[in-house]
């Protein structure tokens, strides 16, 4: 099993790097054969839950594993044949598609547990209990040959934007950063993040989560940068002592907020320039100060989870010289330009893995050999299974939001429940936000409810930026919201984490994502509207609210908090939001009793493995016959 796993890995890499770089395929071609290579490495074991070694298990994995496979070829042969006979399917088309819903259910069953299945479960029972649903959630129904139609034989199921993600480039920037840390790419950016910032409590995630903040600005998406950036600093930060999870978590939260950070912002702040008619610098320079919030508080919640769990900064000297190994900068800076000039991120993967082979075997210290190789092709397909796995169940419940509509309900919702109330209207469009924006990319979410809830807010008196770019927001949130969080499940992917879990915490790193809309939609002063004391003002308030809002997350500021601490911590966070003299004081006043005084604990005094370890033991050896291994 373990060379028939490497050989399919190898077939992965062949059919992804010929597809980014030299022929492109069709989305019906290459996501279902995406799928069949990452199901063939499931069922033989690689990145999921090994079903007992029993002769049931072993026949179960070659049967259905084999269907799965088959079935996901059949698309592909039969593309041409299907597109012609649209709307009008065979038998053999529905039992086919069939076979891939259940393969697709099971296969995340195994690599993500039970949250996502179920949820997906609950969509499939959703878009056929419509008739019998009360109110607004009514709708005609569907049976299961229609559910199976639009789920397999369309691009807006299975085969939709998600899976399409981990197809185009996920898998190929996972295996960039596996060959570039085969040859030693990792220790070296440990080794510079140490010269950095390794004197400060959390110093390689600070440092990971500011280099994401800028690489996010340029892509301009929020997946692009986890599995560009996240393939060195989710290991990195892993290596410094924090949790698989928490590390993704981290990348994921950092990531999102890159589509937040002037000056570029992506494609999805150009549409709001041009929707509100207003200059796109105005529109850059209004988002400065709430993406330095969003920042300011994750950062202080690395802060105060290395503190936490007892990471402190290491006072060692860097003794290990880095320039024999700096040349394996080079593919990452290939990629970032490439990034920057407005190529496509499978363009972008796909000269990123040609060059970090061109580098690494361009010296001999760094030179991988054949095990390394392969070493390099098993970690990439370990990571890219269980993403794929996720984002293929996630195309279920995307497909059945489309096909019942659910998700311009739930902007419908907001001009028949709000009947005037600003924040009920506010806390609608965020829901209806983050729908839409589940496995739809932020310039298509922010699209639809811009044209659907944007004139409501602004009806209702929000003003007309403030409008639009608190809708931008919750649409780049939803992508740490689970359960349909893509920038999480990427992360999971790279740090071998359960994608469930790294994208509640993601979610709870990310909260003033969450918290920042509303504030600058009750204070303008936080997107320049107003004199320069007020600007400066609200937005120190707002600081110490973000602040606040990581304490309580975290539960732990100058030492562990109780859970009534942690409550009145959040309570501040919300009243040094709320704009006004008052609000502000009480705020203070609450940030001071949740979490300074008698908060303090006793100080870590033992330092984390990695994070206080010479560099010497975290960069790569070198045998006596001049191989560089781990």
């Amino acid at each position: 099993m373990g060379r028939a796993a490497l050989a399919v890995a190898a077939l992965a890499a062949v059919f992804h790097l010929f597809g980014a770089g030299i022929s492109p395929f069709t989305a019906l071609v290459q996501r279902p054969v995406h799928l069949a290579l990452m199901a063939s490495l499931a069922f033989l074991g690689v990145g999921v839950r090994v079903l007992p070694r029993s002769k049931w298990g072993w026949g179960f994995n070659v049967v259905f594993g084999g269907l799965l496979v088959l079935c996901c070829l059949y698309l592909v042969s039969q593309n041409e044949a299907l597109v012609a006979r649209s709307g009008s399917p065979t038998g053999l088309d529905l039992a086919t598609g069939a076979v891939v819903v259940a393969g697709v259910l099971l296969l995340a069953l195994r690599a993500t547990g039970w949250g996502l299945v179920a949820v997906a479960l609950a969509s499939l029972a959703y878009a056929m209990a419509g008739p019998w649903l009360p109110g607004i959630l009514a709708h005609r129904g569907y049976g299961p040959g229609r559910l199976v139609e639009q789920l397999f034989l369309s691009t807006e199921g299975i085969w939709g934007v998600p899976l399409g993600v981990s197809a185009d480039f996920v898998y190929l920037f996972v295996l960039f950063g596996a060959f570039l840390d085969a040859a030693g790419g990792g220790a070296l950016l440990i080794a510079l993040a140490n010269r950095v910032a390794g004197r400060t409590r959390g110093g390689p995630a600070k440092t990971a989560a500011v280099s994401s903040a800028f690489m996010g600005s340029l892509s301009g998406s929020a997946v692009a940068n986890v599995v560009t950036t996240g393939t060195f600093t989710i290991p990195l930060m892993r290596r410094s002592g924090f949790k698989p999870f928490f590390a993704g978590a981290i990348e994921a939260a950092a990531s999102t907020g890159g589509q937040l950070m002037p000056p570029v912002m992506g494609a999805g702040a150009f549409i709001l320039a041009t929707w509100t008619n207003l200059p796109y610098g105005q529109v850059a320079l209004a988002a400065a100060i709430p993406a330095v919030l969003y920042y300011t508080a994750l950062l202080w919640a690395i802060h105060f989870q290395a503190g936490k769990v007892g990471l402190v900064g290491t006072a060692t000297a860097v003794k290990e010289k880095v320039a024999e190994r700096a040349h394996l900068l080079l593919p990452i800076v290939a990629i970032v330009v490439m990034l920057a000039m407005g190529r496509s991120p499978m363009r972008a993967a796909f000269w990123g893995v040609v060059a970090a082979l061109a580098a690494a075997s361009a010296v001999k210290r760094t030179r991988p050999d054949r095990e390394q190789i392969a070493e390099a092709l098993r970690r990439g397909a370990r990571g890219a299974v269980q993403v794929a796995a996720a984002c293929a169940a996630a195309g279920i419940v995307v497909g059945m939001a489309s096909l019942t509509g659910i998700g311009l309900r739930v902007s419908e919702l907001i001009l028949v429940v709000s009947q005037g109330n600003v924040l009920i209207a506010l806390m609608l469009t965020a829901l209806g936000s983050i729908v839409l924006g589940m496995g739809l990319p932020t310039s298509a979410a922010y699209v639809v409810l811009a044209a659907l809830g944007a004139p409501a807010l602004v009806e209702l008196g929000v003003p007309l930026l403030a409008a639009h770019l608190f809708i931008f927001y919750f649409g780049c949130i939803s992508n740490v919201t689970p359960p349909v969080s893509l920038s999480a499940y990427a992360a999971a992917g790279i740090a071998g984490s359960p994608p469930l879990k790294t994208g509640w915490t993601a979610m709870g790193l990310a909260s003033a994502g969450f918290l920042v809309p509303f504030m600058f939609v009750y204070a303008p002063p936080l997107i320049l509207v107003g004199s320069v004391l007020e600007i400066a003002t609200t937005t120190l308030s707002a600081l110490l609210a973000v602040v606040a809002l990581a304490g309580a997350v975290i539960g732990y500021v100058r030492g562990p908090l109780r859970l009534w601490r942690r409550a009145v911590l959040l309570a501040a966070a919300l009243a040094l939001g709320t704009p006004g003299v008052l609000w502000s004081g009480i705020g203070l006043g609450l940030f001071v009793v949740g979490g300074l005084l008698g908060a303090a604990g006793p100080r870590a005094t033992s330092p984390a493995p990695a994070n206080s370890a010479p560099l010497q033991q975290v960069l790569p050896k070198e045998s006596s016959s001049g191989v560089v291994v781990e």
